[in-house]
């Protein structure tokens, strides 16, 4: 992950940097960019260092099974809070949507804001904010203009406050991006162009001279041209190295040539479209605006052979069922801490004596920075209404497990996971 981080950070600097010497003939100060060079830049490099960071172990297909996890067994004690008040039925819906709604993009905000505390700017913070749709709200039909940027969740309700602060002191309308954040998603879509075929190859699912092979015939099923010529030059080339270099070679020629020609191309989006994108109201991802263009059709030869080729090998779908498993097994064990009553978990975290032996033990384990942040949470919350503090407070408690299983990496909620099952 942090291989790939880096790489879309530099990405991200080429891209920057490319924009803002097409900018130059036209003059900076026309786009209200002069003396801002190095920040424009620099901004799109660090967001691009932080957009996988609330990303769970196991990837993507973790964010499916966290939610399944928590509609299955949080959604029915939240609905055990039940009131005559129509503000708190309606916040029980809120929360209800929102904890089902688990998300790396969002889960980004609260670890940047919460849980490690970084000190950002609200630019650089706002920048992170890939999707700008609450995870408590509906997703959007297509009459929504905004419906891309709405797609998936990029906040919870837990930081709503905090985005609609910063939204109104940098004066961005609610379900707008900051422009770069559009340089920061292509810089990882163009990052993702081969990674997927150099980790099939180097993980034995796939051969060189079959990726060779399937791209070829992707693209002649297609009528792509663009990649084939591309394709057809670098595996000739890396051809008359000698093995285990022709591998090497062949990719790093590949990603070489993609990125430069792609950099080009969504710049020149970006330029063409300055003003929707500095709005924040552009409703798509840079690379796939122009779906007529070449580099379209070689993206979607490529996320097709990914689907087909890869992420159906039986190997791989392996390692997603034993992440499913991992997952449910992690969550199943600190249930009890979400079973306590509001009085109960407050003497634990108190270190008093409550009946639940097994809750005492499992508390131990949560890392501090993540209790402190549920500590600081439940400090806003107002007392005097004890039914929404309840429910706010189970909310947050909810909260706290999923920082900390969801902040585990693929090793270590392997590891955990033997350890709570007993398991050498």
């Amino acid at each position: 992950r942090l291989t790939h981080s880096l790489e879309v950070a530099q990405n991200a600097r080429y891209i920057a940097r490319t924009i803002l010497q097409k900018l130059k003939k036209d003059g900076l100060e026309t786009y209200g960019l002069e003396d801002i060079e190095n920040a424009f830049i620099s901004t799109a490099e660090m967001t691009s260092l932080l957009h996988d960071i609330g990303n769970p172990p196991f990837g993507h297909f973790a964010e499916e099974t966290i939610n399944k996890w928590l509609k299955n067994n949080v959604v029915q004690k939240l609905e055990t809070f039940n009131s005559s008040i129509k503000e708190i039925e309606d916040l029980k819906n809120i929360l209800k949507s929102d904890i089902c709604n688990y998300d790396g993009n969002a889960q980004a905000i609260r670890i940047i804001t919460k849980l490690q505390r970084l000190n950002l700017s609200y630019f650089q913070i706002i920048a992170v904010l890939k999707y700008t749709r609450g995870a408590f709200e509906n997703k959007p039909d297509n009459s929504d203009s905004l419906n891309y940027l709405k797609k998936k969740p990029g906040f919870y309700y837990s930081e709503k406050d905090l985005v609609e602060k910063i939204q109104t002191t940098l004066n961005i309308k609610a379900g707008h991006r900051f422009p770069i954040t559009y340089i920061m998603e292509a810089a990882d879509d163009i990052s993702y162009l081969t990674a997927d075929l150099e980790d099939s190859v180097e993980k034995g699912i796939l051969s060189l001279d079959e990726v060779y092979n399937i791209i070829t015939s992707e693209c002649t099923k297609q009528n792509e041209e663009f990649l084939l010529e591309i394709i057809n030059k670098q595996y000739e080339k890396a051809k008359k190295n000698d093995e285990p270099y022709q591998f090497n070679m062949f990719f790093t020629f590949l990603r070489v040539t993609l990125v430069t020609n792609f950099v080009k191309h969504v710049s020149d989006v970006f330029i063409k479209n300055h003003k929707a994108i500095f709005e924040g109201s552009f409703n798509h991802a840079l690379l796939e605006y122009d779906k007529t263009s070449k580099y379209y059709k070689a993206l979607k030869v490529l996320k097709d052979i990914s689907n087909k080729y890869i992420y159906q090998n039986k190997e791989v779908q392996t390692l997603e069922l034993q992440a499913y498993t991992i997952l449910n097994g992690l969550f199943d064990v600190y249930k009890p801490i979400l079973e306590l009553t509001t009085n109960d978990f407050s003497k634990l975290l108190k270190d008093e004596k409550i009946d639940c032996f097994i809750s005492k033990r499992l508390i131990k384990r949560i890392s501090s920075k993540q209790i402190v942040a549920y500590k600081n949470d439940i400090k806003k919350l107002n007392t005097d209404n004890i039914e929404e503090y309840n429910i706010l407070e189970f909310y947050y408690r909810v909260r706290l497990i999923i920082d900390y299983i969801s902040g585990m990496t693929d090793d270590f909620a392997l590891e955990e996971y033997k350890i709570l099952h007993a398991i050498k």
